[in-house]
C-alpha cells in the first residue's frame, strides 16, 4: 500500500472524481477526510468507503470553514500529509451572456478556493515539519480557450499557474505541489455539462456527450477511476522529485 497511514483531505469528494480518489486512497492505506459542502452526502460516502474515511463539512469560499477543517483534521489525525483540491464549479455561456454572478462563483470556488485551501494546508504542513503533497485539479480546459467556456477555462488556467508558483515556493519546505488535468470524464458532472451545451448549441440531450467521447483518441470518455492512478502516484514518494507540473490524464486529447 503506497499511502499507508497517510492522512489526506480531498475537497468536493462526496461524489464523482473526488469520491473515486477517496476510495482509492483508502485502498492504498490512507485515512481520508471527505470534505464537502454537502455534509450528509459526505457522511454517506465515508460510510460507504469504510472506517478509514470520515466526513467534514467544508465551504471553500469561507476562510473560517477552511481554517476549521484544517484544525479538525490536525486534532483528529495529528496533521495532514496530502491535499487534493478537487472542489469545482462549471458553467458556460457565450461571451455576451456571461454574468458577473457566474464569473464570481466560478472564481470563488475554482481559484480562490484552491488557493486558500492550499495556503491553509501548507501552513499546517510547514508547522508540522514533515513536508507533504498537494494536488490541484486542473483541466484540459485550462490548456486552451473554448468559445462557450471562457470563464471555466480561465479558472483552470489559473489553477495551472497557481500550481507552478506554489510548487516553486513550497518545495523548500518539502511540499510538492502538482496538478492533474483531466479531459472529459463521464458521470453526473458531464451530464450537467451536456445539458448546458444542449441549451446553447441547440442540440438534443446526450448528443454533445457522444461527440466529445468519440473524439477522444483513446476511444471513450474517461471514468473517474482512470484518474486515480495519477492521484496515488503524485501523493507517493515516487513523486518526491516532481515539482510544479500539470499532468494530462485525458486519453490523448491534449499533448504538452
Amino acid at each position: 500500500m503506497r499511502l499507508k497511514d497517510k492522512t489526506a483531505i480531498i475537497t468536493g469528494s462526496a461524489r464523482g472524481i473526488g469520491k473515486a480518489f477517496a476510495a482509492r486512497y483508502v485502498a492504498e492505506g490512507a485515512h481520508v477526510a471527505i470534505a464537502d459542502i454537502n455534509l450528509a452526502a459526505a457522511e454517506a460516502t465515508a460510510k460507504e468507503i469504510g472506517p478509514q474515511a470520515f466526513a467534514v463539512h467544508l465551504d471553500v469560499t469561507s476562510q473560517e470553514s477552511i481554517n476549521q477543517v484544517v484544525k479538525t483534521i490536525e486534532e483528529k489525525r495529528g496533521g495532514i500529509d496530502i491535499l487534493i483540491n478537487n472542489a469545482a464549479l462549471f458553467d458556460l455561456a457565450p461571451i455576451v451572456d456571461i454574468s458577473r454572478e457566474s464569473y464570481d462563483k466560478l472564481f470563488a470556488i475554482n481559484v480562490s478556493g484552491t488557493l486558500f485551501m492550499m495556503q491553509a494546508v501548507a501552513r499546517s504542513m510547514i508547522e508540522r515539519g514533515k513536508g507533504g503533497k498537494i494536488i490541484n485539479m486542473a483541466s484540459q480546459a485550462g490548456r486552451r480557450g473554448e468559445a462557450l467556456v471562457a470563464v471555466y477555462c480561465a479558472t483552470k488556467a489559473a489553477v495551472i499557474s497557481l500550481t507552478q508558483s506554489a510548487g516553486l515556493n513550497l518545495i523548500k519546505h518539502g511540499i510538492n505541489v502538482n496538478a492533474i488535468a483531466p479531459g472529459v470524464v463521464d458521470g453526473e458532472h458531464w451530464d450537467g455539462v451536456d445539458a448546458l451545451f444542449a441549451k446553447f448549441e441547440n442540440r438534443p440531450i446526450g448528443e454533445k456527450k457522444k461527440i466529445v467521447g468519440a473524439e477522444v483518441p483513446f476511444g471513450r470518455m474517461a471514468q473517474a477511476k482512470d484518474l486515480t492512478g495519477m492521484a496515488v502516484f503524485l501523493a507517493s514518494k515516487d513523486a518526491d522529485y516532481i515539482v510544479s507540473q500539470t499532468y494530462n490524464v485525458d486519453g490523448g486529447n491534449w499533448m504538452s
